[in-house]
């Protein structure tokens, strides 16, 4: 039988260590033994649109989709030897969490060993795992938050402070917030850019994380342009979604081939830092590959741990006999 997963399974089960470790594991398959990411789909409907996404990590053994619409997230998991669904997950949290490690593998792998201080422009539930996961891998002393709302971000600032034992601090304003830090992160869906190019110190890391349409953009050109290296999750998702890039790469001022996916920089097959003045900039798309790797360890976790509720035919059973499709 398949197992049901709710959010707070998910939630009891891991964190966004456990994310990371799982999503370094996969992207060392990127690209090989099978493994296929589809970049995210969209059905329009009279009110916003279906969100699908779907991949294959046969590495494992699985592959999976994840569909959403609004606040309603699923992520449905199959094994592809036994040809069964596995499981049934909420993913409203699995998304956030594997968001953060995403840019925790990218930070660990391109951010200055010796980056201290973090500037996050959004205070969302992203904002949240974002600034976890770039404390799992770097020695973070302090952090500035800005979003447009001073209650939010001051809210924010003192939540993650006691949650992260570091100080975070509001910030006035994006500029301010962004000025001399080490890392920088943008979680908003922004559809204009809240860092500009000019504000980046040299030598910094840049994560761009919020927007995931072509309607949207967090960074503008000129901060696409100083970075040295460009990293996409899925470079055939990113010239779909990536709009800092796509509109760079129109008007002859980027070069696709020249933008690395992070599978290639987890297997060492790509160059990261040649100085420390270098200015590095990963675009999170969030992929279906993530999330299938991330919900196999989830699924695997709460069958050791004895999460989930189980429903569907039992292994092995057909769920309609004799019956084509």
């Amino acid at each position: 039988m398949a197992l049901y997963l709710t959010e707070d399974d998910v939630e009891a089960l891991v964190g966004v260590e456990d994310a990371m470790s799982s999503l370094d594991a996969a992207f060392a398959h990127w690209g090989q033994d099978g493994t296929v990411n589809l970049p995210r789909q969209r059905l329009p409907l009279p009110r916003r649109s279906l969100n699908l996404m779907a991949a294959s990590y046969p590495a494992e053994g699985v592959f999976g989709h994840k569909a959403y619409f609004g606040g309603c997230y699923y992520l449905t998991l199959y094994s592809i030897a036994e040809r069964r669904m596995l499981a049934l997950i909420e993913a409203s949290a699995l998304g956030a969490i594997r968001t953060g490690a995403a840019s925790g593998v990218a930070t660990r792998l391109m951010a200055r060993d010796n980056a201290r201080t973090v500037a996050l422009i959004g205070a969302g539930k992203q904002g949240t795992t974002q600034l976890q996961a770039i404390c799992a891998v770097r020695k973070i002393e302090r952090a500035r938050v800005f979003s447009r709302t001073a209650e939010t971000r001051e809210a924010f600032a003192r939540a993650m402070s006691k949650t992260l034992g570091i100080a975070v601090e509001p910030a006035a304003d994006a500029e301010s917030c962004v000025r001399g830090a080490d890392i920088v992160i943008t979680a908003t869906n922004s559809a204009t850019p809240v860092v500009l190019g000019d504000w980046l110190s040299p030598g910094c890391h840049v994560n761009v994380v919020g927007a995931n349409a072509a309607t949207r953009r967090e960074v503008d050109g000129a901060a696409v342009q100083r970075a040295a290296l460009v990293a996409v999750d899925d470079r055939a998702q990113a010239r779909i979604e990536a709009s800092e890039l796509i509109d760079l790469a129109a008007s002859g001022r980027l070069d696709w081939n020249n933008v690395a996916e992070l599978g290639d920089i987890v297997r060492g097959t790509v160059p990261v830092r040649r100085s420390v003045g270098d200015i590095t900039l990963f675009k999170s798309l969030g992929i279906a590959f993530e999330d299938v790797a991330f919900g196999n360890m989830i699924y695997r976790r709460a069958l050791e741990r004895g999460h989930g509720t189980e429903f569907g035919p039992a292994p092995g059973r057909p769920a309609n006999p004799g019956r084509r499709a």
